[in-house]
C-alpha cells in the first residue's frame, strides 16, 4: 500500500520536481498517485451528480435542471475550496496533512468550481436563447441585478482560472497573489448577492463560505497583531544579514514568548519590499525556551550565535516569559528574496535592521519522537527544516524521553560556503551531550572547491564531494537501524523525488515511513 499508492508518484518517479517549459516558464508539479485517486473520485462524484438528468423530458426542462445542479454544486464546492485555501485550516492538525497538500486540492477544486460555473451560465443562456431569442438573452442583463451579480461572480472565477494557469502563475506570482485575493473576495460577494436576491436554496452555503473566508482572514490578522506587538516589549525587531553563497539570515526578536514546535514554518511580511505579501520559511533556529521543555541546557555557546542573539535580545525576563527569538535562512533567487539579499549586502556591515513581521507558527504536526531511527535528507536551504528537529531529538534522547536512538542527517549543497548559513547552529548541535552516540552527519558538495576549514576540528562530520545518492545512504545505514524508521526530506523537488524513489524501493526491508516538507505553488 505504501509503495504503490501512498508514497507513489503518479508515474514512475516525478512528483515534486517541477515541469519546466524553459528557465522562465514553470508548469508546476504532478499530483501523487493517492492524490490523483482522491481527486478523480471527487471529480467523478461531481460529474455523476450533474448528469443525473431526466433525458426524456424536453430540452428546456433539461437545461433548467442542468443549470440548477451545476449552480448548487459550484456553490457547495466553495466550502472545501475556502477551507483548503486557509493557513488556519483546522483539518491540517486533525488529519496531519500538510498545507501544501491542501493547497494542491484547493487548485483542482477551484478549477472544478470554474467549470461548473461556466456550465451553469451556458445552460441558462441556451435555455433563454431557445425561448426568447439571442437578442433578448443579451438584453436581459441590463436591468436585472440578479443576472448581473451572477455574471460578475462567474467572470471573476473565470479570470481567476486564467491567471492561475501554471506558467502565468509562476512567472508573475506576486502579482497573481494580489489579484487572486481581490477576485476571490469580489467573486464570493457577487455570488452571495446573486443568491440573496431571490432567496435561492443555496444561500446558506454561500453564507457559510463567506463566514469561513472572513473568519480565516480575521484570525490571521489577529495572530499577526498578537505575535508582533506587546505593550511591555513593543514590536517585532528584525535584522537581515547577508551570508556567503547568496543567502540572507533573518533574525527576529518577537515581543512575547511563543512556543514553536520542531518542524514549524512561519510567513514573513516585509513591508519595505512587499506591503501585503507574505512568504513561507522553515524556522531554522529558535531560542531554546521556545521549544517544549526537555530538560537539557543547550543555550548558545558559540560566539557568533551568542553575539547575534545578544544584539536583539533584552535581558531581565523570566525564563517562561523570555521573548522568542527565531532565525530563518532565505536563499536569494528572484523577486523579494533577491531584493532582500541585495539590500543587506549593500550595507557596510553586511546587515541591516528593517521592519518585519511573522505570522505563525504553522506546521510542526509530524512528531518523530516515536521512531528509533530518523533519516533527515536536506537539499540546499532545506537544512533549515531539520535543525530544530535534531536539537529537540538529541536533547530528548539524552533525557530518555523519546524512542530515537539514531539520527542520520544527509545534506547536499552546491558549494561548501553554504555551510556558513548554519555553521554556528551546527556547532551547538555537535557539542550537545550524547551527540556522538546518536547523530551522524553526511555533507555532499556537488561543486567542491575550497574545502579547507569547512569543518571545525574534531572531524565530527563526513564531507563527501559529488552528488548524493539517497539509495546508497539508506543501504549503508538501514542494516544498523534501531526500531521503526522515519525518512524526512526537505529540498528541491528533484532531490525529494530521488529520496522518495529510494524509500519506495526499500520499504520492504524495514518498518519505514516517509514525510516530505515542501512549499509548492
Amino acid at each position: 500500500m505504501k509503495r504503490e499508492i501512498i508514497y507513489a508518484p503518479l508515474g514512475t518517479k516525478r512528483h515534486n520536481h517541477e515541469l519546466q517549459l524553459s528557465k522562465a516558464h514553470n508548469c508546476g508539479t504532478i499530483p501523487s498517485r493517492i492524490q490523483t485517486v482522491l481527486l478523480t473520485l471527487y471529480l467523478i462524484g461531481n460529474i455523476v451528480f450533474c448528469l443525473l438528468l431526466d433525458f426524456k423530458q424536453e430540452s428546456l426542462a433539461m437545461l433548467a435542471e442542468l443549470r440548477g445542479r451545476t449552480g448548487i454544486l459550484a456553490v457547495a464546492n466553495l466550502l472545501p475550496l475556502v477551507v483548503m485555501a486557509g493557513r488556519n485550516n483546522p483539518l491540517i492538525g486533525l488529519l496531519k496533512i500538510s498545507f501544501d497538500t491542501f493547497n494542491l486540492f484547493h487548485r483542482w477544486v477551484g478549477r472544478l468550481v470554474v467549470c461548473e460555473s461556466v456550465i451553469h451560465v451556458l445552460a441558462w443562456f441556451a435555455a433563454y436563447k431557445q425561448s426568447m431569442g439571442t437578442a433578448a438573452a443579451s438584453r436581459s442583463f441590463v436591468n436585472d441585478p440578479f443576472l448581473c451579480w451572477g455574471l460578475t461572480g462567474s467572470v471573476c472565477m473565470a479570470v481567476m482560472a486564467i491567471q492561475s494557469v501554471s506558467p502565468l502563475r509562476h512567472a508573475f506570482y506576486e502579482t497573481f497573489l494580489q489579484v487572486h485575493q481581490i477576485l476571490a473576495a469580489v467573486g464570493l460577494l457577487a455570488v452571495y448577492v446573486h443568491l440573496d436576491i431571490p432567496k435561492l436554496p443555496a444561500l446558506p452555503l454561500i453564507r457559510i463560505a463567506l463566514c469561513l473566508w472572513l473568519a480565516e482572514r480575521l484570525l490571521r490578522f489577529a495572530r499577526i497583531i498578537y505575535l508582533n506587538h506587546s505593550r511591555q516589549s513593543g514590536s517585532t525587531k528584525l535584522i537581515v544579514t547577508a551570508l556567503p553563497g547568496e543567502a540572507s539570515q533573518l533574525s527576529f526578536r518577537l515581543p512575547r514568548h511563543v512556543n514553536i514546535a520542531p518542524g514549524s514554518h512561519v510567513y514573513v511580511y516585509l513591508p519595505k519590499l512587499a506591503l501585503w505579501q507574505s512568504h513561507p520559511f522553515s524556522v531554522a533556529w529558535t531560542s531554546t525556551a521556545s521549544e517544549p521543555s526537555f530538560g537539557v541546557d543547550i543555550e548558545p555557546k558559540t560566539p557568533g550565535t551568542a553575539e547575534r542573539q545578544q544584539s536583539i535580545h533584552p535581558r531581565g525576563f523570566p525564563a517562561s516569559r523570555t521573548p522568542t527569538r527565531l532565525s530563518l535562512i532565505c536563499a536569494a533567487r528572484t523577486g523579494m528574496t533577491r531584493k532582500l539579499y541585495d539590500i543587506a549586502r549593500a550595507s557596510p556591515s553586511g546587515s541591516v535592521e528593517m521592519a518585519g513581521f511573522v505570522e505563525g507558527p504553522y506546521g510542526g504536526h509530524e512528531s518523530l519522537a516515536s521512531y528509533g531511527t530518523v533519516f533527515l535528507f536536506a537539499g540546499g536551504a532545506g537544512i533549515t527544516h531539520h535543525l530544530v528537529q535534531i536539537r529537540h531529538l538529541l536533547a530528548s534522547a539524552h533525557d530518555q524521553m523519546v524512542a530515537t536512538r539514531k539520527i542520520v542527517l544527509v545534506w547536499t549543497v552546491r558549494e561548501a560556503e553554504a555551510f556558513n548559513w548554519v555553521r554556528d547552529w551546527m556547532e551547538e548541535i555537535l557539542k550537545m551531550p550524547g551527540r556522538r552516540e546518536v547523530l551522524k552527519v553526511y555533507v555532499y558538495v556537488t561543486r567542491p572547491r575550497k574545502l579547507e576549514g569547512f569543518i571545525s576540528a574534531g572531524q565530527r562530520m563526513q564531507l563527501i564531494p559529488g552528488r548524493c545518492c539517497p539509495g546508497s545512504v539508506l543501504d549503508q545505514e538501514l542494516p544498523h537501524r534501531i526500531g521503526a524508521t522515519m525518512v524526512s526530506v526537505c529540498g528541491p523537488g528533484g532531490f525529494a523525488d530521488e529520496v522518495r524513489a529510494a524509500v519506495r524501493a526499500r520499504i520492504h526491508l524495514a518498518t519505514l515511513d516517509m514525510t516530505e516538507e515542501s512549499f509548492t505553488w
